[in-house]
Parts: structure tokens; sequence; C-alpha cells
């Protein structure tokens, strides 16, 4: 527009009027991709005082059901420790089963968690694990909607563990559950970079017994004293090197973010496709919007996250968002259009609704129909 304009007019300051005029334009504030750094710099928490104290949970949906019927697996990771156990359940387990599991493999070998850190899967934000957590004392730090990096521990793990299931799968068939414990038993085993370190060895202070290390029972023996100065000064250097870890990825991170903040009020736009081709509503398919809004800011939730009014329209989503997830909003008032015939479900994927049945037909087989209907 100003390559245009200047061939006609001028006038002082117009590159900047120009640029200021289209960027109140609310259908460009929708659909322009951003061709910026992502907003916000890496928040990290803090690094744990103790062994279990702070953990990690997620699960790994849709794996192949097993003879027994587990089809999930429940990972739950140290933060300090990088320690983890892998706990076989079924994707439609009762809330009480999975609790009474957890207190059977963890609370009884580990104690009670002060924090955990999860997703907002169902399970975890149901109102019965909520007051579970309260009863026992736990705080329940929950990621921003749409923002996996929270709980990047967990999912950093599930992706070694899925690398070793697949190779068990391929070199021993099929039957993932008995090479489960196995997994565990050589993840625990196995060097770990950002603590130098073994978790089994860090937690019961030696080398586990494998193949690779062959070390007599009774070796290197210590007394009491001597094995409480050893263990804390341990978690006194892992910290350290944790410290360090965490320097060295936040330095890396940061090279490609830009710090962004909004104030009590202010009003933006919302990211609707975090992740590439996941959104479709109506007939525009891949030419959905970029952006919805504006919504109003409530409050700041953390350093890099914030709390939006969302419309009844969006009442299913999570009202926190992270802030690479927002961008500032310009447009005069007058111009903010609703988010009239929009349907958006919980995970802020807009609803596919079926229009007409365009054809008929019925499949047959040695002792059954099946009718089959095409859909639009």
């Amino acid at each position: 527009m100003y390559q245009d304009m200047k061939k006609l007019y001028w006038w002082p300051n117009m590159k900047a009027d120009i640029a200021t005029y289209v960027s109140k334009c609310l259908t460009c504030a929708k659909v322009k991709a951003e061709h910026q750094n992502p907003s916000g710099l890496l928040v990290q928490p803090a690094i744990p005082e103790w062994k279990w104290d702070n953990i990690t949970m997620d699960f790994i949906t849709k794996i192949p059901k097993s003879s027994h019927g587990f089809d999930t697996i429940w990972v739950i990771v140290d933060r300090l420790i990088k320690s983890a156990h892998f706990l076989p359940i079924r994707e439609n387990d009762p809330l009480d089963k999975l609790a009474r599991l957890y207190l059977n493999r963890i609370v009884a070998r580990h104690g009670i968690p002060v924090s955990i850190i999860c997703d907002r899967d169902g399970r975890f934000t149901s109102n019965f694990w909520r007051s579970f957590q309260k009863a026992l004392g736990t705080d329940l730090s929950m990621s921003t909607a749409y923002h996996p990096e929270t709980d990047g521990q967990s999912e950093r793990t599930i992706q070694t563990l899925e690398d070793m299931l697949r190779a068990c799968v391929i070199n021993f068939g099929k039957g993932w559950v008995k090479h489960l414990p196995l997994a565990e038993f050589s993840y625990k085993n196995s060097y770990h970079v950002s603590i130098k370190a073994a978790p089994y060895e860090v937690l019961y202070g030696r080398r586990c017994r494998s193949p690779v290390c062959w070390a007599k029972v009774g070796e290197a023996q210590l007394t009491g004293p001597e094995m409480i100065q050893e263990t804390t000064e341990k978690i006194v250097l892992i910290k350290q090197r944790i410290q360090a870890a965490q320097d060295r990825q936040k330095s890396y991170t940061n090279l490609k973010r830009k710090p962004m903040e909004f104030e009590v009020r202010d009003r933006v736009m919302l990211k609707v496709s975090p992740w590439k081709g996941v959104i479709r509503f109506g007939n525009r398919g891949k030419l959905n919007p970029r952006y919805v809004g504006p919504f109003m800011v409530l409050a700041k939730v953390g350093k890099v996250a914030y709390r939006l009014e969302l419309p009844q329209e969006l009442s299913r989503v999570h009202h926190t968002f992270h802030v690479s997830n927002l961008k500032k909003y310009y447009v005069d008032e007058p111009l903010a259009m609703p988010l009239e015939g929009i349907h958006v479900d919980d995970k802020l994927q807009f609803v596919e609704e079926p229009i007409e049945i365009i054809e008929r037909e019925i499949k047959q087989l040695k002792q059954s129909r099946i009718p089959l209907v095409k859909v639009r």
C-alpha cells in the first residue's frame, strides 16, 4: 500500500501512518501469518530440593492392546534424579483404580510428592483427582492450554520409552507389556546427560548390577554417617549440573524468542491453530482464519501466561493461554465482529457437522449385511 500511495501522495510520517492503518485491519489480523520470533522467553520450574519431591506425569495412549487388555502407559518421572516408573493401564480405567495404583507404586515407595507437573488431561482435571491430591497435600501444577512445553520432562521420557518399545517389538515380536519392566530397568541404568549419572546410581548411591556392571555385593560399603554425607553431596552436585543444563538450554532457546507482555484489560487475538492442520470447520478446510478475537486480558498467570475473558462460544476451552498463542489487538472497537456460526470444542478445534447424506450402499458379507452412508 505504501509503494502504491507514495507515487501519488506524500505527507509527514506517511509510512508509519500507513503501517498503523494496515495493522488495524481486522481481517488482516485474523488471517495474516506471523513472521516474528515466537513470544515469551523460556521460564523453567525451580530445581527440586530432594528425590521424588517433585514429579511429572503423563499418559502414552493408543498403544496396541495387549493380551491383558492394557493399551496405555502411565509415565511418572522424578524431576531431580530423572528416575521413572512405567505403569501399564487401560485407557478406560476408573480414577479410583488409578489412585490406588498411584498409592501402591509411588507413594508407598517414595513418599508423598510436594508437587506434580502434568498436562490438562481429563483425568488430571477431574474433581476426584484434584480433591485426592489436595487431601494428600500435593500441589497440582497443570500446563497452560495448547502449550506442551510445560511438561517437557515427561514428554522427553515418553519419547525415549517409545523408542525402547519399538526396538523390543522389532527384535522380540509382540507383547510390549512383558518388555515394559526391562525398559524401565534399562532407562534407570542409562547415563543421563543433565545429571551426568544414571538415575539408579543417584537414587541408591551405587550402580545397579547388570550385564555391563558386575559389581560384587557388599563392595564399597559405607558407614551410616559417610553414606548420609555422600548422598547429600551428590544431591548438591546434581542440582548444580541441572542448573548448568537449564542455563545452557535457556541460552539456546531465548535466541529464537522475543519478550512479550500484556496489561490487564488489554485486548488480544487468540491463535486457534497452535499445530498446523489441526483445525477444520465449514467447508474452507485449509483456509480457516489463524486468529479469533479480540478477547480481554483478565489477569496474568505466572510470568508468561494470561487468563482471557472468553465468550460463550468458547465456554469449553480453558481460559489460560501461553503468551506465544496471543498477539496484540490494534483494531478499532466498532470493527470487532462476533464468532458467528463457529462451534469450537474443548480442544480448541472447530467442530465439523454433517450436512446431508450423499449416497447409500450395503456391503454384503458371507453372513451379514452392513449399511454404509457417505456424508457431506
